[in-house]
């Protein structure tokens, strides 16, 4: 009776990260990160920032947000409403030109959202909230993942490359995936570190200005890197070594 439970506790967990790998794997492909497409690392970090205009969606409202408050800090809604302003322009440019809007969609819904809870409690630095609960969620998801043999990375890149969880059986990849999540945790993790005495003395310019040094001049190495090591894990095999076979 025990054995059939822990076939069935297998079988559950086997499709838990079968569904996560899929939707994992189905966001870093529209993302632009597929290990199993011949791409330069340079490119491949580029589509995942978003080009250019990734960048600006990026770094436009909050640095809107920060200038105008450092210099009018008072009415609140100034700042605030020239921050969600911008995103919103990014959305409609997209929906415009039917592009995918679902990277400044996301932004406009952040940045509404933050914007109400700082003009609710009147506090600046509560527009950075949901920065720091974010950070702090998705480093403890990454770490416990990693931790537990069960890398989010892993389960992505497995998807991915069309092994589902096979690569758990191989130490290689397991030892590298862990550390993978290890070291995005530890990117979530030490922007928490940093912002969270800035939010709890006030200190909206300088956490404003450390959270975009510590966004993407952060996330585009750390992206380059796990796309190196995946690549490294599942070489492609050359034109010349499959002909030679067949």
């Amino acid at each position: 009776m025990s054995g059939d439970n822990h076939e069935s506790d297998e079988a559950r967990e086997q499709s838990t990260s079968e569904l996560l790998g899929a939707a994992l794997g189905g966001a870093a492909r529209r993302a632009g990160l597929d290990p199993a497409e011949d791409a330069s690392t340079h490119k491949v970090v580029w589509s995942a920032i978003g080009g250019w205009r990734g960048v600006l969606e990026s770094v436009l409202p909050s640095l809107a947000f920060v200038v105008l408050f450092t210099l009018r800090p008072e009415p609140l809604i100034l700042a605030l409403g020239v921050s969600v302003g911008l995103a919103a322009v990014f959305t409609i440019v997209r929906l415009v030109q039917k592009s995918p809007p679902s990277a400044a969609l996301g932004g406009l819904i952040a940045a509404g959202a933050a914007a109400a809870l700082a003009l609710w409690t009147g506090r600046g630095a509560d527009t950075f909230v949901p920065g720091l609960i974010t950070n702090a969620v998705y480093g403890t998801v990454l770490l416990v993942s990693a931790l537990i043999g069960w890398s989010l990375i892993g389960i992505a890149a497995g998807f991915l490359m069309g092994e589902a969880t096979a690569w758990r059986a191989d130490k290689r990849k397991r030892r590298a995936f862990r550390w993978l999540g290890i070291a995005w945790a530890a990117l979530f993790f030490a922007r928490l570190a940093v912002q969270l005495p800035l939010y709890l003395t006030d200190q909206v310019t300088a956490l404003g200005t450390l959270k975009l040094i510590m966004g993407l001049p952060l996330f585009a190495p750390l992206i380059a890197v796990t796309w190196l090591v995946v690549r490294a894990l599942y070489p492609r095999e050359s034109p010349q070594s499959t002909a030679s076979r067949s």
